[in-house]
Order: C-alpha cells, then sequence, then structure tokens
C-alpha cells in the first residue's frame, strides 16, 4: 500500500514538471517566432549603405536610416544625462531611509509613474516644452524619455542598495568618515553593478518607445543633431515607413527593426553579463 502511494507521488511529480517545463517552453515561443520574422524579413536590407545613408525620396532606390540611428542615440543619451544622476539619488535615499513616511511617498509615487502609459507622458511633454518653446525638438523627446526611464533606474537602485549591509556602513562611520563619503565611496561602488545594470534595462525599456516621440521628437527626414529642432530615431522610423504602401519604405522599416531589436537584445545580454560578474554579495 506504502509502495503504491510512493508510485502515485513520484507519478504525479513527473507530470507536474513536465506541465512547467512545458509551459515555461510555450512562454518564449512567441519571442522566437518575433525574432525569426524580423530576422527573415530585415536582415535583406542591412547592408554599409543603409547603415550610413538617409532614406531617398519615393522613386529612388537604396537610402538608409542613418538619420535614425543618430537620433535614437541622442535621445538615449539625452534621457540618461536627465535621469541617472535623479534615479541614483533618490534609489539611495530610499534605500537608507526606507522605512521613512517620505521614502514611503517616493516610492508610491515611482510606482504610479511606471504604471502611467507612454502616450499620456507624450502628451504632458508635448504640452509643457513643445508648447512653451514653440517647435518639436530632440531636447522635448529627451525629457519624456528620462520620465518613462526614471522608475526603472530607481527601483534597481533601490533594490541593490539594500543589500549592502548596514554593518559595511558602520565601518565607515567608524573610521570618521561623514555621511556623504560613505555614499560615495562605500555605497556606490558596492552596489555599482547593480546601479549599471539598472541603467543599462532603462536604455533598453525607452529605446524602442515611440508614442511620447510622436509627440516631442516628430521625426525628421533628414540628419539632424540640432537638439532644439525635431530629430528622427528608429522607433519613428519604424512607424511611418511602416504604415507606407511602398515596398522601398516596407524594407526601411523592416531593416530599422531589425537593427533595433538587435540592439535591446546586445543592451539586455550585456546588462544580465555586467549583473551576474558584478553581483552583490557579502
Amino acid at each position: 500500500m506504502i509502495e503504491k502511494n510512493t508510485g502515485n507521488r513520484l507519478l504525479i511529480n513527473i507530470l507536474f514538471k513536465s506541465f512547467v517545463i512545458g509551459l515555461s517552453l510555450l512562454a518564449i515561443v512567441p519571442l522566437i517566432l518575433i525574432l525569426f520574422y524580423i530576422f527573415k524579413q530585415g536582415i535583406a536590407s542591412v547592408n554599409w549603405e543603409f547603415l550610413t545613408s538617409i532614406p531617398k525620396p519615393l522613386g529612388e532606390e537604396g537610402g538608409g536610416i542613418a538619420n535614425g540611428i543618430a537620433g535614437t542615440f541622442i535621445l538615449l543619451l539625452l534621457a540618461s544625462i536627465l535621469a541617472l544622476p535623479t534615479g541614483i539619488m533618490a534609489g539611495i535615499f530610499m534605500a537608507e531611509n526606507n522605512k521613512s513616511p517620505l521614502a514611503y511617498g517616493v516610492r508610491i509615487c515611482v510606482e504610479i509613474l511606471h504604471g502611467i502609459p507612454s502616450i499620456v507622458i507624450g502628451i504632458i511633454a508635448y504640452l509643457w516644452l513643445v508648447k512653451p518653446i514653440g517647435t518639436f525638438s530632440a531636447f522635448s523627446g529627451g525629457v519624456a524619455l528620462a520620465v518613462i526611464m526614471l522608475p526603472v533606474i530607481v527601483r534597481t537602485a533601490e533594490e541593490t542598495l539594500k543589500l549592502i549591509p548596514t554593518s559595511l556602513k558602520e565601518a565607515s562611520y567608524g573610521l570618521g568618515a561623514p555621511y556623504y563619503l560613505t555614499v560615495l565611496k562605500v555605497i556606490l561602488p558596492a552596489g555599482m553593478g547593480g546601479i549599471i545594470t539598472g541603467g543599462l534595462l532603462g536604455m533598453a525599456r525607452i529605446a524602442g518607445e515611440t508614442a511620447p516621440l510622436l509627440f516631442t521628437a516628430f521625426g525628421n527626414s533628414f540628419m539632424s543633431t540640432d537638439l532644439f529642432k525635431p530629430i528622427s530615431s528608429l522607433p519613428l522610423i519604424i512607424f511611418n515607413y511602416g504604415r507606407s504602401p511602398y515596398e522601398e519604405w516596407l524594407s526601411l522599416a523592416w531593416g530599422g527593426s531589425f537593427i533595433l531589436v538587435a540592439f535591446v537584445f546586445i543592451v539586455n545580454l550585456t546588462a544580465k553579463g555586467i549583473s551576474h560578474r558584478w553581483k552583490v554579495t557579502f
């Protein structure tokens, strides 16, 4: 009787594990299919001219997405400059004052900000920046993306810095180091791996955002590096050319999709590598 019950439990365990493994594999099927289709459609468009030239008018062969690649990196750089210092400082405050009412309030606000749709942030940036300035611009797009990026950095920095043991900080205080030196020389270096990972994940999060850029950066058919003029980006090129009925422009959209997905894939892998290499352990 006992042997029969044991056999039943082992059989149920095997069936349950098989069920869990099957559903886990099923979860990655959509990603594999999407990556395969984008690779199949986009790889044919990618060559040196595609990466180094701007889109050509309808009827002319060739052309590329160099303006979109340059614009995407400018927008990511702007957003990172604005969001990284603010996010890291907020993460330090929330980790160091975990139970204070102010930290609790900031945490709630960050979580709400994280849940706001990106298109709403784009509309707000349009009303607060584009209209007063009087033109669409890279600066407005960078601010909108920074707002989207901020919650990712704050939460990552907070969760990383919480892992740093109190004894390490007390040792710094015991040696006579003031609070600001303890933060700069002890806390930040100890959690640097997690903070860099959070920054990279934030960049990957905003790299493909399109909705806020429609209201702020707007797009540009030419190469532009002026921060106060409309600027192109890969998501806007994909959005604009992907709606076109013309094969030349559709190939630009598929090629741009391939480059953008490859960039996000590489950034995520880099973040995972850094997280694994400099994991916070004490």
